[in-house]
């Protein structure tokens, strides 16, 4: 199969935007078959521009692209996904250049009993040791390509077991494999006093081997050879309780020896902890939470770095930020040495026609990150300043090394009338740069932010941001502004500029018009890109500087 003209991915997103409401399509009737499927072509031309150091490139178009089929009947699920990605947008590994069919799959149904063959994707509880899963806006997709049965024929009961080949970019390596079980129980569908007083009580445990064949790896500078385990297994167990308003989450991993590239091939066991306790009401909601890793970082391949060879994903206990100066510096979490994190965040509501809450009510939410390495103490050595082929650094279970990060925003929701609403934002920051991205030291922000909603009428909608970073590290202030115009329900108009005011006194401009016509969306911008990183759940990739015309379309039937 050979694709020998690239350009029309632009003019196919053109003529596509013409087409009739879309709808899946159906075969037979209710008993019958349907047809879901999505196209998603992200494409940028890109210009070369010295003043934010985007370099140089081998190409006039860039892009990657996706193509999904599925098909549904009540006891056969198909499905197929195309990519073609020769040529990826700045920023993806090497290795993720390629194209081909990654993920076909069958599942099969009937009574409580479910069946995959082919390419999918599973979580084991919050993820400690197992999460495949794809977010195309990292690069990461590491499904599993095996078989997966799930059986939830008893009532109360749940079970999941799993093996295959893990993916890495497009390599399905058969010298590792992934086998996996989980088991979740609900009490309260047994013990009828629960569920008389209204208590939701279930329990969970997870296993998962990972075998890999062994390797030659030396103590570098010497003529060692490490001795590495063949399989590596890990367990997790984790049990929520609910009753009325409150909800409390404990959840407890452990992985053994596994030495790999994010441990310095160490021998030293993994743990995780968290604790999580949430209430929430008709206008109130609070969280807290608490999370202690060491040494969870658990990859397929020990020796391939990258986010697409790990086994799991620990959460991040740092607040998502969408506005761009307090996204500006975002947290990954350090699974490998490990962490203490902490967060809070607590939500209400001020009653319409109170003094604080107006005549339109007012929302108040607060939240809280902080968190801070653990204190590792390093080890005696054969080998001065060689840690591989020990147990690693030993640490205490309380206590606490370096901060890496916190966070304090107060947000403030008020509506004025009924075609204007604001949002106030103020956040405290420290970003510890050394640590999340091996330079820079610390980076401690103040952050304003006004975001101003004016409906005009039904159709148009104006929208503002103003925001304001202040530090003295790094870059030192930065503003930032946006201008977005909406013609409901079919177009976008948007204009914004990150203007850094400190060091580099460097405009990002970008200028955008987004279409959507049924089930189809077009955006097109072109402006510069800031060099930084791109973080979800606590996974980030970097994003270097770009400039040029980009284009986004999706379609979904």
């Amino acid at each position: 199969m050979k694709i020998s003209n690239i350009v029309p991915a632009a003019a196919l997103a053109a003529s596509i935007l013409a087409a009739p409401a879309a709808a899946a399509i159906n075969i037979g009737g209710d008993n019958g078959v349907a047809l879901h499927g999505s196209v998603q072509a992200d494409v940028l031309f890109p210009e070369e521009d010295d003043a934010i150091n985007t370099g140089t490139y081998d190409k006039k178009i860039l892009f990657n692209t996706y193509a999904d089929l599925n098909m549904i009947s009540r006891y056969v699920d198909a499905g197929v996904r195309l990519e073609f990605m020769k040529w990826p947008l700045p920023g993806y590994e090497n290795d993720f250049k390629g194209w081909g069919v990654p993920n076909i799959y069958v599942k099969g149904r009937y009574k409580g009993l479910e069946l995959t063959a082919g390419d999918f994707y599973e979580q084991f509880g919050s993820g400690f040791i197992l999460r495949t899963y794809q977010e195309r806006s990292l690069g990461i997709d590491n499904s599993i390509r095996g078989g997966r049965l799930k059986v939830t024929s008893v009532p109360g009961l749940r079970f999941t077991v799993l093996g295959g080949l893990q993916r890495r970019y497009w390599d399905w390596s058969k010298h590792s494999q992934v086998y996996g079980g989980d088991a979740e129980i609900d009490f309260q569908q047994f013990i009828k006093s629960l569920g008389e007083r209204g208590v939701t009580w279930n329990f969970g445990a997870s296993y998962v081997l990972k075998h890999e064949d062994d390797q030659d790896i030396f103590i570098p500078g010497t003529d060692y050879r490490l001795n590495l385990p063949g399989s590596v297994s890990a367990f997790d167990l984790r049990s929520q309780f609910r009753k009325g308003n409150v909800s409390v989450l404990g959840e407890f991993a452990w992985k053994g020896q596994d030495p790999s590239f994010d441990n310095d091939y160490t021998y030293g066991k993994g743990t995780a902890v968290m604790l999580s306790a949430s209430y929430s009401r008709s206008g109130l909601s609070a969280l807290l939470q608490a999370k202690r890793s060491e040494n969870m970082a658990f990859r397929s391949q020990r020796m391939m770095n990258g986010t697409s060879a790990m086994l799991n994903n620990m959460p991040a206990f740092a607040y998502l930020h969408t506005y761009a100066l307090p996204a500006l510096y975002p947290y990954a979490t350090q699974a490998a040495p490990g962490e203490w994190a902490f967060q809070g965040s607590f939500a209400y509501q001020f009653k319409r026609r109170t003094p604080l809450g107006g005549r339109y009510g007012t929302k108040l939410k607060v939240n809280a990150s902080y968190i801070r390495g653990l204190d590792h103490k390093q080890p005696d050595t054969t080998f001065p300043g060689v840690i591989a082929g020990t147990n690693g650094t030993s640490t205490s279970f309380f206590g606490m090394g370096e901060a890496y990060y916190h966070d304090v925003n107060i947000q403030i929701d008020k509506k004025w009338s009924a075609s204007v609403n604001q949002t106030f934002m103020y956040m405290n920051q420290m970003y510890n740069k050394t640590v999340v991205e091996g330079h820079g030291g610390r980076v401690h922000a103040n952050i304003f932010v006004l975001d101003t909603k004016w409906r005009i009428d039904k159709r148009f909608t104006l929208r503002n941001e103003l925001q304001y970073l202040q530090t003295r590290q790094d870059q030192k202030d930065w503003l930032f502004g946006l201008l977005e115009l909406s013609v409901a329900p079919y177009v976008m108009v948007t204009a914004s500029d990150m203007w850094n005011v400190g060091d580099t006194k460097t405009h990002y401009y970008n200028f955008g018009i987004t279409g959507n016509y049924c089930a189809n969306r077009l955006m097109l911008s072109y402006g510069r890109t800031r060099a930084g990183f791109n973080c979800s759940g606590g996974v980030c990739r970097y994003v270097p500087a770009t400039r040029g015309f980009q284009i986004s379309y999706s379609y979904t039937f």
